[in-house]
């Protein structure tokens, strides 16, 4: 059997590249098909994670990797032009244009849903309002309006195209059904949760609240901000984004903002906060999962992927409203209870790479591709 492996693209070390990752040490003799991918050894945390396979790129690896955003066109026609003919089984990981590749008659395509492609369908509204381009944000808005309708029906068209679809979490199954009419099951994507076990958990005192990822406005980072900012409560917030200026004139006193953590100092941030607030809808959030490895409970809302892994009042909380009110509820609720780091952490290991790497496995021996 000759396996491809086929992504979006390979430009940093986020939760869709560690699959792909997976998925080579799965099968370490298959080619990775990608539009673009940094070579650039710094992008991979010194980790040297496709350091060994077999990477291959066509002509939109002669473009800047910053021009990312604005090649979902040229995507399309790229992955939908690949000559795939060589191969019995491809897996495409995708939650963009992947999965418009074309496979021989006979073999079978697989594809990994991260989600349905968000420009396009479930965040179109929140593209329009913040494309994430800077100054160059009206020509987006124009671009999207013009091409939206016509690369929505090109995209349902590419997603009959898989054989079968994996999903990342319930909550992406059923985006998948709802746009693409597709069933799909569920793997959960891997997390690295050995990086953040407490190995000496004595020296490990809890305080304060954490948010972490990237600041975009969909992720709702500004309700932890104005939550802890009205309590006056210590909130860090690690990362960047569009979204970071503005989160830094909504901040009170409390709430500090770290840029440019180092690898080592992510995980103390996640080790010693008293709970990880996660208020937007992800498709599965890789994040909230590591803060449950490190011990911490996860103060989520209740919708998204987080409801394949937050069991209420166990390793997290739940709040039911996309509020600041809702959420200073939840959080004047975490303040009085008490939870187990060791079962908070224990939580997390059904996610590990290990777990993803055995369902990957088992679900590709059931197809008897030959």
């Amino acid at each position: 059997m000759k396996i491809a492996i086929v992504c979006d693209w390979l430009l940093g070390t986020g939760g869709a590249e560690r699959v792909v990752l997976e998925l080579h040490k799965l099968f370490p003799e298959a080619p990775i098909y990608t539009s673009q991918y940094d070579t650039n050894p710094k992008t991979w945390l010194g980790d040297k994670w496709f350091e060994n396979a077999d990477v291959r790129t066509g002509w939109l690896q002669k473009l800047p990797k910053s021009l990312k955003k604005f090649l979902p066109v040229l995507r399309a026609i790229y992955f939908s032009r690949l000559d795939l003919n060589d191969y019995d089984l491809v897996i495409s990981s995708s939650g963009a244009e992947a999965k418009f590749v074309k496979v021989k008659q006979g073999a079978v395509h697989v594809s990994y849903c991260h989600a349905p492609t968000h420009y396009y369908w479930m965040r179109y509204e929140d593209y329009l309002k913040n494309p994430g381009f800077g100054k160059l944000d009206w020509l987006a808005r124009i671009g999207l309006k013009i091409l939206a309708s016509p690369m929505r029906w090109a995209d349902y068209r590419a997603a009959q195209r898989p054989s079968f679809f994996i999903a990342n979490s319930n909550f992406t199954a059923s985006k998948i059904l709802e746009y693409y009419a597709r069933d799909a099951i569920v793997i959960h994507p891997p997390v690295d949760i050995d990086r953040f076990k407490i190995l000496n958990k004595s020296s490990i005192s809890k305080h304060g609240y954490l948010a972490a990822g990237r600041q975009t406005p969909y992720k709702r980072i500004d309700l932890a901000v104005q939550a802890c900012s009205q309590l006056d409560l210590p909130l860090t917030v690690v990362g960047n984004g569009p979204d970071h200026a503005r989160l830094e004139k909504l901040a009170g006193p409390t709430v500090s903002f770290v840029v440019g953590a180092s690898d080592k100092d992510v995980v103390k941030h996640f080790q010693s906060a008293k709970a990880f607030l996660f208020p937007g809808v992800d498709d599965f959030g890789v994040v909230a999962v590591e803060g449950l490895a490190a011990g911490t409970p996860v103060l989520a809302y209740k919708d998204g992927g987080a409801l394949d892994y937050i069991e209420d009042k166990k390793n997290g909380l739940f709040f039911e409203e996309q509020t600041v009110e809702s959420l200073i509820s939840a959080i004047n609720k975490v303040e009085k209870m008490k939870f187990d780091p060791s079962e908070v952490s224990a939580s997390a290991a059904q996610f590990s790479a290990e777990q993803f790497r055995k369902k990957m496995k088992e679900f590709i021996k059931d197809l008897g591709v030959k």
